[in-house]
């Protein structure tokens, strides 16, 4: 499997942008960690995007102190890896509630390779991830300024890998990859394939001003 990788602060080299592309609707936040000890975590998150483009930022909110969290915060990186059709029940493995220090890539059968700019981990099987540094760390209030049991991890992307087979004429190919997207409940998930892609064309700027009565 080869892929492209890139700098984001160096320019993506490629005719799109691919980040809003490869981040589906209500992806998955498949985190790989490295923890202080060296011992290699991995955890799906529901709760999870990116928000903000350039630097790209993406962040996950762990309901609770988990040991992806407490990783993130005491190495400072993380790793985004995308869950694909075919990684769906492997991604479930890694759900589990185990104890700290147990590898859930072992655990899964999934391979841990070096990524090129962090100390975490990245998924070998998965066909995109996103190297990333932590730029903030939330502890999340209600309206009565209490503080609540979750945290908002954000981190700035610093290195990005996508297989080849997922671009074509330098755009990436969102339903090429299949990406599984979390939906409600425990146990239901939604696949996106060519099928369900439709195309909505941006109306010019002239009429979006004239939409917003500007």
């Amino acid at each position: 499997m080869e892929f492209h990788f890139y700098e984001p602060a160096a320019g993506h080299g490629l005719r799109h942008n691919p980040l809003n592309s490869i981040i589906a609707p209500r992806p998955i936040g498949w985190i790989s960690t490295r923890s202080k000890e060296g011992g290699f975590n991995l955890a799906p998150y529901s709760f999870f995007n990116t928000f903000h483009y350039d630097p790209p930022i993406l962040g996950f909110a762990s309901t609770g102190w988990k040991d992806t969290a407490q990783n993130a915060v005491e190495t400072g990186e993380f790793v985004w890896n995308l869950v694909s059709e075919d990684l769906g029940e492997q991604m479930n493995m890694t759900s589990q509630p185990v104890a700290r220090g147990v590898d859930e890539f072992k655990l899964a059968g999934l391979t841990a390779i070096a990524a090129n700019k962090v100390s975490a981990p990245r998924v070998a099987e998965s066909r995109a991830s996103m190297e990333c540094k932590v730029v903030d760390v939330v502890q999340f209030r209600n309206t009565r300024g209490e503080q609540l049991p979750g945290w908002l991890v954000l981190g700035e992307v610093v290195g990005v890998h996508i297989d080849h087979d997922l671009l074509k004429d330098g755009v990436y190919q969102t339903a090429l990859a299949r990406p599984l997207m979390r939906c409600g409940g425990l146990s239901d998930y939604a696949l996106l394939s060519q099928e369900w892609m439709v195309e909505i064309h941006r109306a010019p700027d002239e009429a979006l001003r004239d939409s917003h009565g500007s």
